[in-house]
């Protein structure tokens, strides 16, 4: 049997995904012994890339969750890389905006938020803000506000769970247009099953990432808690919009958020 050096230098990580099964999240890179994840990554010279089968799927359904957002008086796009879908948003959003986010770590992770930050825009960062409430209220009156969903449909329907309910009415009233960063990773099939991913995956990794004593939290899975520390406040279902250009969604290839 041949034998392998681990060289430390050479291990190469990448995030767990989302999509329903455990999958290898380490792996060796270069060459014979690229390591392989279930999810159809391929880890080569330090870098985890995504299997091209994957990612002619993600586009092909992509396109079909797009049609459905249209159906439903919202506009979908389909980003390839996070570059793209950064450029995107920035070609949407008109320099000089007031632009806010309800703790959208999607945007954060594709670089938008440090695009924006970084750019010729109002960016109303409430985590900096002295009067916190003040920078929340401010989101309602805001040109753009940023979110991503806790699960989505391939017929265009947004799921989102909220514990302050800051984000979800957000989405559903106020801010002049709402700009969705969505990672393939929570494209479900139908509604039922963007309800147990938003219950059964975000909401736990959530509960999690606050550090709240929720059931979830130490189970795993939802347990239709009543506890003081649940983010299971209030259900949001967009399923259609009724003012035209006002609620954009970009799609993301890769595996973004919980």
């Amino acid at each position: 049997m041949a034998k392998f050096t681990l060289n430390m230098s050479s291990i190469c990580h990448r995030k767990m995904d989302t999509f329903g099964e455990k999958h290898d999240t380490i792996g060796l890179s270069g060459g014979l012994f690229a390591g392989k994840g279930k999810s159809g990554y391929n880890c080569y010279k330090g870098e985890w890339k995504m299997n091209e089968n994957i990612i002619k799927r993600n586009e092909l359904l992509a396109n079909k969750v797009i049609k459905g957002l249209e159906s439903r008086n919202m506009t979908g796009y389909y980003a390839a890389t996070a570059e793209e879908a950064v450029a995107k948003a920035l070609e949407l959003i008109p320099e000089g905006s007031s632009v806010t986010m309800g703790g959208c770590m999607s945007a954060i992770e594709i670089g938008l938020v440090d695009a924006l930050k970084n750019g010729n825009y109002n960016f109303i960062d409430r985590d900096k803000a002295e009067d916190k409430r003040a920078a929340m209220l401010a989101a309602y009156d805001a040109d753009f506000f940023l979110s991503s969903a806790n699960a989505m449909t391939e017929d265009g329907e947004l799921v989102n769970i909220d514990g302050n309910s800051n984000r979800v009415s957000a989405i559903a009233q106020g801010p002049k247009k709402v700009l969705f960063i969505v990672g393939m990773n929570k494209v479900c099939s139908d509604l039922d099953g963007a309800m147990k991913r938003a219950r059964n995956v975000a909401a736990p990794i959530n509960a999690q990432r606050f550090g709240l004593s929720t059931p979830c939290s130490k189970t795993g899975a939802c347990m239709d808690c009543k506890s003081p520390d649940t983010i299971c406040c209030q259900f949001l279902i967009t399923r259609y919009s009724r003012h035209e250009g006002r609620i954009h969604v970009i799609l993301v290839n890769d595996s973004l958020g919980f």
